[in-house]
């Protein structure tokens, strides 16, 4: 069994879709990554929101990641549009409040919010609350979070890669090829 951080590098490195950009960014992509997948295991739903401008990404995740042709069990990751289409409906802390007591009984283990987009967004504010949130933010540096520029013109591309290292790495956790360390 391997370190994460080793296997990150390694599968960065074997992966043909050029990922070599990856390379320094992974002592930023593992520990969040890490805590995300514990989560998982602890049997907390994922829930996927989005800025608009990515709402796309989000359906992408949700098609791939419980594809019939993965040989695992099925994964607890919902989008939060689809469980709560009002989502555009929210525009105050009240709102956001009233949202999280659906949420926390909804998901009694617990949920981790995965969020992919803007830092100004309203959607961002929701995941933001929630201190273990899985976070891809674009054009600006936050504590606990993946920093990506939404002027890149390989943006869709890297989301693409980084969802691709993420599967591999829930795969590489489910059939213990990887730990965590201390």
């Amino acid at each position: 069994m391997q370190e994460f951080l080793k296997w990150t590098l390694d599968t960065i490195r074997q992966d043909d879709s050029m990922m070599s950009w990856m390379e320094e960014k992974r002592f930023e992509w593992v520990p969040l990554t890490a805590s995300m997948l514990k989560n998982l295991l602890e049997g907390q739903t994922i829930i996927l929101i989005s800025d608009s401008e990515r709402e796309w990404f989000s359906k992408y995740t949700l098609r791939a990641i419980n594809n019939k042709n993965k040989n695992r069990p099925l994964l607890p990751f919902v989008s939060l549009k689809t469980f709560f289409p009002n989502l555009s409906s929210i525009k105050s802390v009240e709102d956001i409040e009233l949202l999280e007591d659906l949420l926390s009984q909804s998901f009694p283990n617990g949920y981790t919010f995965f969020y992919v987009g803007k830092g100004n967004d309203i959607r961002m504010q929701i995941a933001k609350r929630k201190d273990d949130s899985f976070m891809w933010v674009f054009d600006e540096h936050l504590q606990n979070s993946f920093y990506l520029s939404s002027y890149d013109d390989l943006l869709d591309i890297k989301l693409i890669q980084l969802f691709r290292l993420l599967d591999k790495s829930i795969d590489a956790l489910l059939f213990a090829e990887v730990s965590f360390g201390s």
